[in-house]
Parts: structure tokens; C-alpha cells; sequence
């Protein structure tokens, strides 16, 4: 497989969960990188938690503007678009934020990595999910990050070579709140109740971040892997009674944490926009869905699979640090 000589980087979103830790990695291999995001001050904090290394640039913008972007992408090879929309407003703002990024990526004749979930795949028709898996989402937002993909591939950027990662559920030290996951460990390492998204019994798929910048990253620095999805596995399922065995293990606090589902988060959506637009999602906590490595194994080599009690430490003893 072709490698490419990664120069330079450009991260949107880069204070988010995924393009954090993609800012990490890319930093860490020494890639010149420009973090780009809305707020100065969390920028940087992200540089201050990296060691404020020379390698990182700083730059402040708005993502729905292309000429922000394409002012800030000067001189790089690929663009991370992490940038992502709160969760309520899916629905309006994903195409027009995608627009806004593929119009600056093809003004600058960029490689662009596009990092989204996997809600177009709509109900699992496979043991181990493929990139094959046929995309029928049923939900709203299944349809949405689907039309996503389109307008990602849309021939109407001649100029921008493109692919598209898909994660499953995440964790890890720079999961923020808006990951079902982010906030339920937030609260344990905080010594606080917690409640926690969904189905506490049944296994479901969880990828640790590092792991997955890792993985990004990696075909982000080859040639051939453009044009095409490429799905990114975790290490495995875990179900959350045992997340939660495991985190109060690390943080050494038993507090309460509370499952939530369909009937508490129609109440919590009455005050709440986000719980409320959660609640058609809630078939992948009965049904998951998880993804299969095989082409990543085949095409790129080992998967990086962080066990989930190493995992879990790393994440709460680093939040317990910060907090």
C-alpha cells in the first residue's frame, strides 16, 4: 500500500472528542497540524494538554464559513473534518456544516477525512458489519448522516479526493459530553450520580479514542484508501453494567447510576431537546450493531485494541486529574 508524506494537517472541530485525540496523534507523529475550532480558549487548553508543541497552529474560525476554513487550510495535505453539529440540530445543520467544508477542501485541492458514525446502516443484517452493509436507515438521523455521505462523494468536488471513517459508540479522555458514553464517566470520575444511556445489560460495541486515532490516521497516510468508507472497530463488546463495574473500580466512588430509556428520555425531552432527539436511536442499545475490522486488517494490518479495563482506567484517572 502507497504511503503519502503527511506534511501538513488540518483538524475542524479539533476541541471536540474525535479531533482531539486525532490532533494528538497527528502531533505525536509529527506532523505539523492546525487545530482549528470556534473558541480560542479551548484551543488552547487542547495545546496546554499537549505540551504546547511548535508543530501546532492555533486558528480560530467558523466551520459554516468556507473562507475560514480555506484560510486556515494553507499549505496542507488533509483535512480532519471532526466538526459536528449538537445533536438536536442534525437534521438542519450536517449538510449545510459539510458544504461548508467540501466547498473550502475543493478551493484548496485537499484530501479530506470525514469522520461520522453508524446510523446509515439502519438495522444490523449482518453479524459483523461490513463497508457492504446495505445503508437503510429508518430514523431521521440515519437519513440525514446517509444524505451526509452523499453529498461527501458528490462529483461536484472535482478537486477533493475523499473518504469516509465510521466509529460505533466511543470512549476515552477527550469524549466530551455530547457522547452517550462521556457523560456517564464524566459523573463517575467526578464522584457524582450518573445516568446512562439506554440498555445496561445487553453487550454493545465501545471503540477507545486513542485506538481510533490511530487507525484514522493511518489511512489518512496512504494513497490508495480515498474514495471509499472504511469502517472502525472496537475491541471488542462490553456491556454497561460492566463499564460501570469498571469505572467505580478506577475512581475507587460507588455513587448511583441510573439507566435511562425510552420513557425517561420522552420526560427528560420535554425539558431537554437533546434527550428527546435521543430516543429513536435507542434500537442500536437492543439491537447493536458492530463493525468488522476485516478490511482494515487486510488492507492495513493490526487493529489497535485497548483492553476495556485499560481502557476505562486511562479515561477515568485522566478525568479525576483534570477535574
Amino acid at each position: 500500500m502507497e504511503m503519502i508524506f503527511l506534511q501538513t494537517a488540518i483538524v475542524l472541530g479539533a476541541t471536540g472528542g474525535t479531533g482531539a485525540v486525532i490532533t494528538e496523534e497527528l502531533i505525536r507523529r509529527g506532523v505539523a497540524t492546525i487545530a482549528f475550532g470556534r473558541s480560542r480558549s479551548k484551543l488552547e487548553r487542547l495545546a496546554a494538554q499537549l505540551g504546547s508543541p511548535k508543530h501546532l497552529t492555533l486558528f480560530t474560525g467558523d466551520a459554516y464559513r468556507p473562507q475560514d476554513i480555506a484560510a486556515a487550510a494553507e499549505g496542507a495535505d488533509v483535512l480532519f473534518h471532526c466538526a459536528n453539529v449538537p445533536y438536536n440540530e442534525m437534521v438542519d445543520k450536517l449538510i449545510p456544516l459539510g458544504e461548508s467544508v467540501m466547498e473550502a477542501a475543493d478551493q484548496r485541492r485537499l484530501k479530506i477525512v470525514a469522520v461520522d458514525g453508524i446510523y446509515p446502516y439502519g438495522r444490523r443484517q449482518m453479524e459483523k458489519v461490513t463497508e457492504e452493509h446495505p445503508k437503510q436507515p429508518h430514523t431521521r438521523k440515519g437519513q440525514t448522516r446517509l444524505a451526509f455521505e452523499q453529498m461527501i462523494f458528490d462529483d461536484r468536488w472535482g478537486h477533493v479526493q475523499r473518504m469516509i471513517v465510521r466509529l460505533p459508540d466511543y470512549y476515552g479522555p477527550t469524549a466530551n459530553e455530547a457522547s452517550y458514553l462521556g457523560a456517564t464517566l464524566a459523573a463517575i470520575a467526578a464522584g457524582k450520580p450518573a445516568f446512562f444511556i439506554g440498555n445496561m445489560k445487553v453487550p454493545r460495541e465501545y471503540v477507545y479514542l486513542p485506538d481510533a486515532a490511530k487507525m484514522i490516521v493511518e489511512l489518512a497516510s496512504r494513497n490508495d484508501t480515498y474514495g471509499q468508507n472504511w469502517n472502525i472497530p472496537g475491541a471488542g463488546i462490553i456491556s454497561g453494567r460492566e463499564i460501570v463495574r469498571l469505572a467505580r473500580k478506577a475512581s475507587g466512588i460507588t455513587k448511583p447510576v441510573v439507566p435511562l430509556g425510552k420513557m425517561s428520555l420522552s420526560l427528560l425531552g420535554m425539558f431537554n431537546p437533546v434527550m428527546k432527539e435521543i430516543v429513536e436511536m435507542l434500537y442500536l442499545t437492543e439491537e447493536p450493531l458492530t463493525l468488522s475490522g476485516e478490511k482494515y486488517k487486510r488492507r492495513i494490518g493490526p487493529i489497535p485494541a485497548t483492553d476495556f479495563e485499560k481502557g476505562i482506567t486511562e479515561t477515568i484517572h485522566t478525568l479525576m486529574n483534570r477535574g
